[in-house]
C-alpha cells in the first residue's frame, strides 16, 4: 500500500506561511530543496488543495528550464512535471489538465482506492486545509515537519483545533547545514 507523506515547511510557531500567504521569512538555500528532492526519489504523486496546486503549477512546470536553474530545481521540476497530481477541490475543473485527478467528494472512499493502487508514495506539498482534512480521516502516514528558525507571529496554521488527539512518533530528524530542522513523525496504530 502507497503511503501519504505531508511534507510542511513552517515557522517555530507552527505557521506555514505569512498571514498574507507570503514565504519570504523561510530560511533560503539550496540545502532544503536538495532534501525535498530526496524525498521525492521515493514517490511518484503529490496530493494538494486547489490552492496550493495552483500556486505550484504557476512556477515548477518550466522552472528546471529557467536560466540560472539550479541542480535542484531542474531534479524536482522534472519530478514534478512526471509526478501524477491529485487534488482535492470542489471548484477546479478537469478541462485540459494531464496527469491530473481531482477528487471533489467521497475523500476517503477516493484516497483509499489511491493508496491501494501500485506505485510509490503520494506527496502533500503544505496544503493545510486538506492536511487538516486528511488528518481526520486518519490516511495520512507520515508527517516531514521541515522547521524554519523564524516566529512568525501570525499566519497561516499547518494545524487546527482538533476534536481528538492524533498521535505520531517521530522516526528520524535531520539538521541542515542553514539551521533548518527536518523532522519526520509517523503515524502511531491506535491500539
Amino acid at each position: 500500500m502507497r503511503d501519504i507523506n505531508l511534507i510542511a515547511q513552517t515557522s517555530l510557531d507552527g505557521f506555514v506561511a505569512g498571514p498574507k500567504g507570503e514565504f519570504d521569512h523561510f530560511t533560503a538555500g539550496e540545502e532544503t530543496l536538495e532534501f525535498v528532492c530526496g524525498l521525492t526519489d521515493t514517490a511518484d504523486a503529490a496530493m494538494f488543495g486547489r490552492n496550493s496546486y495552483q500556486l505550484l503549477e504557476s512556477d515548477w512546470p518550466t522552472a528546471g528550464s529557467k536560466p540560472g536553474a539550479t541542480k535542484n530545481v531542474i531534479k524536482y521540476s522534472n519530478w514534478y512535471n512526471s509526478a501524477s497530481k491529485i487534488v482535492l477541490s470542489r471548484t477546479l475543473q478537469k478541462d485540459d489538465l494531464k496527469n491530473v485527478t481531482i477528487i471533489s467528494d467521497h475523500l476517503l472512499s477516493e484516497i483509499s482506492k489511491i493508496k491501494k493502487q501500485n506505485g510509490k508514495d503520494i506527496l502533500i506539498f503544505g496544503s493545510p486545509t486538506t492536511a487538516h482534512e486528511l488528518l481526520n480521516l486518519n490516511v495520512i502516514d507520515n508527517i516531514w515537519l521541515i522547521v524554519h528558525p523564524v516566529i512568525f507571529g501570525d499566519g497561516i496554521p499547518l494545524f487546527r483545533t482538533r476534536d481528538h488527539v492524533i498521535r505520531f512518533t517521530l522516526s528520524s530528524s535531520r539538521q541542515l547545514p542553514n539551521g533548518v530542522l527536518c523532522n519526520k513523525y509517523a503515524l502511531r496504530n491506535a491500539n
